[in-house]
């Protein structure tokens, strides 16, 4: 099996090319069609799986509209290693949104690998801590910030004057200078007002400032207009985390609410027996 699938994964970050090929040997390829669940939460699971084609969704089970979406998973990205360390049930399903082929590793085979491997071994829980750390931040911690507040800490004096410029050239003050300046150097140029003008009609110095004008201009928008699509990207990112936070959360109190309704079920059914 090519191991260069195996090398785009952050999991395996840190394996030599001789370690990667021994783990793409043990591995089986499997084929699911779209709509099928890979597994659903509270399997018990010993495998963990390589996403090589498709796309994967990873959720929350409910119903159709009470589903929470967790993640989607595309070629070069795995899910369900957890289990490959401590065959607990699974936190969440997998399923299927287009026709994948997968790459299962198993709890055993790993096991195997990683004791005539130890250095593998240590790689593998350098990246697996790092996740399990992000993940634990994102939940725990504030997911909410003020994402333009960040952006301007980080500014660059290019990105400001391009900010800048930008912010100009969409403006009628712009469109005024421009005018005016052109009424100006046409009026300055004429004969009437020197008898020797430096730049007379057709004022060919003057459209050759006009054209590098033009010219700079064009790249500098660009640049500002880059810049807003990160900052979008990002607030993008803080609303879907902030989203994902509150939805677990609610899930969490929702079961918690159920669970205690059946505890007080219970409490009144043996006070009921107990009158009786």
């Amino acid at each position: 099996m090519d191991i260069s699938l195996l090398r785009s994964v952050s999991l395996f970050d840190g394996l030599e090319d001789h370690d990667l090929q021994a783990l793409a040997d043990t591995m089986e390829r499997r084929e699911f069609r779209a709509g099928t669940l890979i597994f659903s939460k509270g399997d018990v699971g010993n495998t963990m799986f390589i996403v090589e084609d498709g796309d994967i969704n990873l959720h929350l089970p409910g119903k159709a509209s009470q589903r929470i979406s967790l993640a989607d998973v595309a070629r070069g990205e795995y899910f369900g290693e957890l289990a490959l360390f401590d065959e607990q049930p699974r936190s969440a399903s997998a399923l299927a949104t287009t026709d994948v082929v997968l790459l299962e590793l198993q709890h055993a085979t790993l096991d195997r690998y990683l004791s005539v491997r130890p250095n593998a071994a240590m790689a593998i829980l350098r990246t697996m801590s790092k996740r399990l750390r992000e993940t634990n931040a994102m939940l725990t911690g504030r997911a909410a910030k003020n994402v333009d507040e960040e952006f301007e800490k980080n500014l660059s004096w290019p990105d400001w004057l391009a900010d800048v410029i930008a912010e100009l050239n969409g403006s009628w003050k712009f469109i005024f200078l421009l005018v005016a300046l052109t009424a100006f150097w046409c009026i300055v140029n004429t004969q009437m007002v020197l008898h020797a003008p430096p730049d007379p009609y057709p004022y060919q110095f003057f459209n050759l400032a006009l054209g590098i004008l033009v010219g700079l201009q064009g790249p500098l928008i660009v640049m500002s207009q880059n810049r807003q699509a990160r900052k979008d990207r990002a607030r993008a990112d803080t609303d879907y985390k902030v989203n994902l936070k509150n939805e677990v959360n609610i899930e969490t109190l929702l079961r918690e609410l159920g669970e205690f309704r059946q505890e007080m079920n219970r409490a009144g059914i043996h006070k009921g027996d107990a009158q009786t």
